[in-house]
């Protein structure tokens, strides 16, 4: 059987990556998508005295999850008024890029319910119009920088949709660990769990290849070396690095495989309950091991090479988790074991749910 990776970004990484902006923007002008806090933390000062001129504006009203609500008012000004833009350079995290790549596609008629309208009905779009994209990720975790998706929330309809689209790659992904240096031990958690979920997720999946798995594996490992390090000592700029590098082959990783179970859980756990994404994605994982264990003997060889010996390998995950105050099991969220077998046999016939290499049986059965 033949596979294929694919994967067009160009990585930049190390401490003081964020300084090759101005010559990847060669000459070109560019509009910032980033979070409110980025001018109390002086971000945009500082990308303000590294670009000078090349800065064209900066839109900073972008919120978690962004919703199709929040997300039009910005769409259409953007498409309206944005024609000095020639490249969108996303500084933050998930939400910050999952943006970006909602704004880099533009519809013929400029509005964004037009887009919607795509995603809800599950039909292709081809962009009339679209800006390129560099991805400057300020936390260590969605590997949104090496990806072609983005989620956008719907929370009045109690929906998510997924864009991805062949022209949502980002061109270039700047990963510079200093910009992680402030973030709070809550979100470096969540990031470096939901970095986790990706590596896991490539790795059960029906889409996995040999390059897909090495990215996955060496991202596991370093993960369970570096994050326990890190959360004790999170001002040391070398081990913020190494999160970042396990994030960033994460992302490479499921770039090719998509997520799977866990993240079709937690997309209903996100909604529902209110568990921010890092925590919704990562809690059953240990639950989505014990399945995935015995469907195929290359996975388990896989998940051996990532996990260790696979008869204690679910026990061990479930305390790796814990050892950082995250509970694994549903109960502790307040999901009955009734609503929560309803909640994973509807996830997984969901697209990512059905990604999962026992998704078949489990629909068997």
């Amino acid at each position: 059987m033949s596979h294929e990776f694919f994967n067009p970004v160009r990585s930049v990484y190390g401490a003081g990556a964020l300084s090759s902006l101005p010559k990847l923007l060669a000459g070109r002008k560019a509009v910032i998508v980033t979070f409110p806090e980025a001018r109390q933390f002086g971000l945009v000062d500082r990308l303000q005295r590294l670009l000078g001129a090349q800065m064209a504006g900066v839109i900073d009203q972008v919120l978690p999850n962004p919703d199709v609500a929040e997300l039009q008012a910005l769409y259409e000004q953007f498409w309206r008024d944005g024609g000095q833009a020639e490249v969108l350079v996303a500084v933050g995290g998930g939400s910050s890029i999952d943006t970006a790549k909602a704004l880099m596609v533009g519809t013929e008629s400029g509005r964004f319910e037009d887009l919607v309208a795509a995603l809800v009905a599950g039909k292709p779009f081809t962009p009339a119009r679209v800006k390129p994209l560099i991805a400057v990720p300020t936390t260590a975790g969605t590997g949104s920088e090496v990806t072609p998706w983005a989620t956008v929330w719907d929370r009045k309809a109690q929906r998510k949709y997924s864009l991805h689209l062949p022209e949502t790659w980002p061109g270039i992904a700047i990963v510079d660990p200093e910009l992680m240096l402030s973030l709070p031990a809550s979100v470096t958690l969540q990031s470096g769990l939901d970095a986790l979920s990706h590596a896991l997720e490539s790795i059960w999946n029906v889409n996995a290849n040999a390059v897909s798995d090495t990215f996955a594996v060496a991202a596991v490992h370093e993960i369970f070396d570096a994050l326990p390090r890190l959360m004790a000592k999170l001002d040391d700029v070398e081990l913020r690095g190494r999160m970042a590098l396990a994030a960033l082959k994460a992302g490479m990783a499921f770039s090719n495989t998509r997520t799977a179970l866990a993240h079709s859980i937690s997309y209903e756990m996100t909604l529902r309950y209110g568990l921010p994404h890092g925590i919704a994605c990562s809690f059953p994982l240990p639950m989505v091991l014990q399945r995935a264990m015995g469907h195929d003997v290359q996975r388990d060889a896989v998940l051996a090479q990532a996990l260790g010996p696979l008869d204690r390998a679910p026990q061990r995950l479930a305390a790796f988790i814990e050892q950082f105050g995250v509970k694994t099991r549903f109960a502790d969220y307040g999901v009955s074991s009734e609503q929560a077998d309803r909640m994973v046999a509807h996830a997984l016939t969901g697209a990512r749910g059905r990604n999962f290499i026992g998704a078949a049986q489990s629909e068997a059965a």
